[in-house]
């Protein structure tokens, strides 16, 4: 783990002025790490999409869908988790250590208000590791230099870009930071990313992230399906491919449609 100093010098770091997205979905998901500015955000968004709470607990579910999988049938024992956000409750590596106990987990993230709170994302189990990078999405080489202390990238590993590739705005930037992260993972790894669209409730998608983005927090983006199912070239995709965070193999959760879609890959 990248040496923190003391949690007051990191709570010292932290602009509780301006919204973060971290603390954000902290409070959609009913979460207490957040601040005035991330509680007026979300309250401005949810006047324009109310779905947004039950959006934010579709990825989640989501998360722990495709993790179980992965763990499980796809025999995959590393997970390189970016943009992690806050801990709640089924964190990736809570959900991948219930299935394979000695899975090994990286999360990265660039609030301090995360870095705080490493110590609760490091208690994994004695079988397992678990381990955070103080890093940027933007900076996949530094973020792939530190995942090498834990993770061995000689074996398969499942990148997780939950609702992060979103707070990168430019579409080539984009494109190529998922490619530099993919192009250094081992054949048999996989991508696991979910992202904002306009598909559902395009209106409100629309007003929301202008609100957003004037708020002085870091910009963020919405695609389309066919946009992102370009992060996915190269690698097999696996059914039901780009859908919905909802109707990605449901088993038995509530399948109404939400504003963010997702898909996971196989590299071949």
């Amino acid at each position: 783990m990248d040496a923190p100093t003391t949690r007051d010098g990191l709570l010292a770091k932290l602009d509780t002025s301006v919204a973060h997205s971290a603390r954000l979905w902290n409070y959609l998901l009913g979460g207490k790490d957040n601040f005035a500015a991330d509680r007026a955000a979300a309250e401005e968004v949810l006047a324009y999409m109310p779905e947004l709470v039950q959006s934010a607990r579709f990825n989640r579910q989501f998360l722990g869908r495709a993790v179980r999988h992965l763990a499980g049938e796809a025999g995959i024992r590393q997970f390189l988790d970016i943009g992690t956000g806050l801990p709640t409750a089924d964190n990736t590596h809570e959900v991948a250590q219930r299935v394979a106990p000695d899975s090994r987990v990286v999360y990265a993230d660039n609030d301090p208000m995360v870095l705080v709170h490493a110590r609760a994302l490091l208690v994994g189990t004695p079988e397992g590791a678990t381990d955070y990078i103080d890093a940027d999405v933007r900076e996949p080489a530094a973020i792939l230099d530190a995942a090498r202390r834990t993770l061995d990238f000689e074996r398969p590993i499942a990148l997780m870009l939950l609702g992060i590739v979103n707070f990168v705005p430019d579409d080539e930037q984009a494109a190529a930071i998922v490619r530099t992260l993919v192009d250094a993972l081992p054949s048999g790894s996989y991508l696991v990313m979910s992202h904002p669209t306009r598909e559902v409730n395009a209106a409100a998608v629309d007003r929301a992230v202008e609100m957003w983005n004037s708020s002085g927090a870091a910009p963020m983006a919405v695609r389309t399906p066919k946009q992102i199912e370009l992060y996915f070239e190269g690698l097999e995709l696996l059914e039901p491919g780009v859908v919905t965070c909802s109707q990605w193999r449901p088993d038995g959760n509530d399948e109404t449609p939400a504003s963010e879609y997702c898909g996971v890959a196989r590299k071949p």
